[in-house]
């Protein structure tokens, strides 16, 4: 497994104080992802570069509305159940958490934990700062070290000044394992089973099949906030590759793919065009397609027999009253 290593600085904001490592993934590295994406027969661009500054704002909106049951579900699990998760996990742990975002659920988890440390670990540079100087600022008995990277590629972790953690746990909310398809979902898992360690943890959030009505009203919502988070991404392309997406010539597509057990979100193209990005031409037909996104769907048994063929073993499973999410507790064995 290769490692990266982290390079770090003091970052102060608003008087809170914390470490930042910055590995965020160079523009090469977007400008191939995108360039490979749409040279493939059936043209495809990875989700994590939703999350620039207004894609992560967006995001947080989504978060909010009425259609999108997972975050208020999965908070108020959290509400209920912290102080049982906090038990398990153990006191003085580091916790590093996967796409920290805006933090809602995690300072409900570091209220009930106590850890000795926090590490945040998120692609979105702006969103990360913002919420590790607010979280250093709510919890300064915890030291906050966070790493701006690709969370879905192993990494070394930064070395926090004295703190020797009696357990790593990593924190994974927000269903995100969805993203990755089944396979991809299994070697994450490896890669996370290995940052934990011996005696390690593991808390995700894993959102649970449902009636297809439900799923698609979620990714479908009647304001277009998911529309106009999926768009943005072609409007950041423009701005940061050379490209000329006109953005009003796709429309935003989701739908469930009961077979696969999946959201799948597209954009389409309403009609034939061609499409300059960084010196290259792509041909659009109409109503052609770019895959940008899967959110895949688990019961519960489905999910745990996936965590134990990464090596976890699952210990404690945590359901809403009508089964619409779950929070998994699983050990690093």
């Amino acid at each position: 497994m290769s490692l990266i290593p982290l390079t770090s600085t003091t970052t102060s904001i608003n008087r809170a104080a914390f470490q930042f490592h910055d590995l965020h993934p160079a523009t090469e590295t977007f400008r191939d992802d995108v360039l490979n994406g749409l040279a493939q027969p059936r043209k495809a661009l990875p989700p994590k570069y939703f999350y620039d500054a207004r894609g992560s704002e967006l995001f947080e909106a989504i978060c909010d509305l009425p259609e999108y049951y997972p975050t208020r579900t999965e908070l108020a699990m959290m509400q209920a159940s912290a102080h049982d998760m906090a038990r398990l996990l153990g006191p003085d742990c580091l916790l590093i958490e996967y796409g920290a975002g805006s933090g809602r659920k995690t300072r409900v988890l570091i209220e009930a934990l106590a850890p000795a440390a926090y590490v945040p670990i998120d692609i979105s540079r702006t969103a990360l700062q913002q919420c590790a100087a607010e979280l250093a600022a709510a919890y300064p008995k915890v030291n906050v070290a966070a790493v701006c990277a690709d969370y879905s590629r192993p990494m070394n972790l930064p070395v926090i000044e004295g703190i020797t953690p009696q357990r790593r746990v990593i924190y994974f909310p927000g269903s995100t394992i969805g993203n990755f398809t089944r396979a991809d979902a299994l070697g994450f898992l490896r890669h996370a089973h290995a940052l934990a360690g011996a005696n390690g943890a593991m808390l995700a959030g894993v959102d649970l099949k449902k009636a297809p009505a439900r799923l698609h009203a979620a990714y479908n919502d009647a304001q277009g906030v998911t529309a106009a988070f999926n768009l943005n991404l072609l409007a950041r392309i423009n701005r940061e590759l050379d490209g000329n997406f006109d953005v009003a010539a796709f429309e935003h597509h989701a739908f469930y793919d009961e077979t696969e057990g999946r959201i799948e979100m597209h954009l389409r193209s309403r009609r034939e065009q061609s499409v300059h990005i960084a010196g290259q031409t792509f041909e659009f037909g109409n109503a052609e397609t770019i895959h940008t996104e899967n959110s895949c769907k688990y019961s519960v048994e489905e999910f745990q027999q996936l965590a134990r063929d990464a090596g976890f073993t699952p210990a404690q499973c945590w359901c809403d009253a009508e089964r619409l999410f779950s929070v998994h507790y699983l050990i690093a064995t």
